[in-house]
């Protein structure tokens, strides 16, 4: 008999709903994470992440050199693994190239990946080599976590406060300004070249889970007392879709205020306060955490961040993630995963939001 989804096609179910058929196949505690975790014999638990970099998609020459791409596929995973709490052990490459790519830029595509790994004492520990009509980068990237400090989605209650660790849509004005160097005239040079950096070079918060584990016990961060839930993940894929994800998985919803959103300096200046905004939710490849917390601990998480971390609102009941605006100058709005860009969508328009390291469009 004929299954009645024969005949569909993946850009008829979109991204979502491919990702949710195909995850049919996995057991199911090992998906719905930034990365799937495996316990070892020794308690200790592997993290598992893996992104696919496409030529024309995710990276181009115009925008990207490939010492640049191979950097900011290694952050991409690195992103994941700090979202759930672990620390990077290495990567493995799997690269497809057509024959007429030259040696060269392949040899500077792991150079940008090595000068990336650097920064965290890991290294390339293998991969594989393909013909493939497009340069296609598949990286998958190991990392060791205790179980006691793993980060979930799937833990917000209400009541907690919700913080991210950096600015948003920093990314995504840096591809414009790369796509379009006439523009941003309004910029200082300082803030100008740190967008442009965001984008090129994007800095995985590997940083956070100690930062996190001696406020929850200043003591010792090695106390044998048993650690909160802790909340989060990344948000390469935009801030909004992550926000809807935690809320999603954890059966909560959450209220946000819109003037709290860590919006770049000169930003607003030079695109206005609703493409700012629109940038900083959908946009994507920003590859900060977005963390649900203790009230009390989100605010010493904040202070001791600086400059770009913020507490955008609550975790509450119900299932719904609204943006406010107490202002009233901006309508109340409802935030979901259709808004920010769709990987299977028929065409991509100039000013709408992207995505990350594995949802960009160059």
């Amino acid at each position: 008999m004929r299954d009645e989804t024969d005949g569909l096609l993946v850009q008829e179910v979109g991204e979502q709903g491919l990702l949710q058929r195909l995850q049919s196949f996995c057991p199911a505690d090992l998906v719905g994470d930034d990365a799937a975790i495996l316990t070892l014999s020794s308690g200790r638990s592997l993290a598992v992440t893996t992104d696919v970099l496409v030529d024309g998609v995710h990276f181009s020459n115009q925008t990207t050199s490939p010492e640049d791409a191979g950097w900011r596929a290694v952050a991409a995973n690195f992103s994941d693994l700090a979202a759930m709490g672990a620390t990077p052990l290495g990567i493995t490459v799997g690269l497809g190239l057509p024959g007429t790519t030259p040696v060269k830029w392949v040899e500077r595509l792991y150079q940008g990946m090595v000068e990336c790994l650097q920064q965290y004492g890991t290294v390339i520990a293998g991969g594989d080599v393909v013909r493939s009509p497009v340069i296609t980068i598949a990286i998958t990237a190991l990392g060791e976590a205790d179980p006691t400090h793993l980060i979930r989605r799937s833990t917000a209650q209400p009541g907690d406060a919700i913080v991210v660790t950096g600015f948003h849509g920093a990314s995504r004005a840096g591809l414009e300004l790369l796509l379009y160097p006439e523009e941003g005239q309004s910029l200082a040079p300082g803030d100008r070249a740190a967008l442009i950096r965001a984008h090129r070079r994007p800095t995985p918060r590997l940083d956070i889970l100690p930062l996190l584990l001696s406020l929850l016990h200043p003591c010792s961060p090695s106390s044998p007392l048993p650690y909160p839930p802790l909340t989060g993940m990344d948000s390469s894929d935009g801030l909004a879709d992550a926000l809807v994800q935690i809320c999603r998985a954890s059966g909560v919803g959450a209220r946000l205020e819109r003037c709290q959103i860590p919006i770049p300096p000169g930003l607003v200046t030079w695109v206005g306060a609703e493409k700012a905004m629109e940038w900083a939710l959908y946009g994507g490849e920003d590859f900060e955490l977005v963390l649900c917390l203790p009230p009390e601990t989100a605010q010493t998480l904040m202070t001791r961040l600086g400059e770009g971390a913020a507490i955008l609102g609550t975790i509450t009941a119900g299932s719904e993630v609204w943006l406010m605006d107490s202002s009233g100058e901006f309508p109340d709005l409802r935030l979901t995963l259709e808004q920010g860009f769709q990987h299977f969508a028929d065409s991509y328009s100039r000013g709408q939001g992207t995505g990350d390291g594995d949802r960009r469009s160059c």
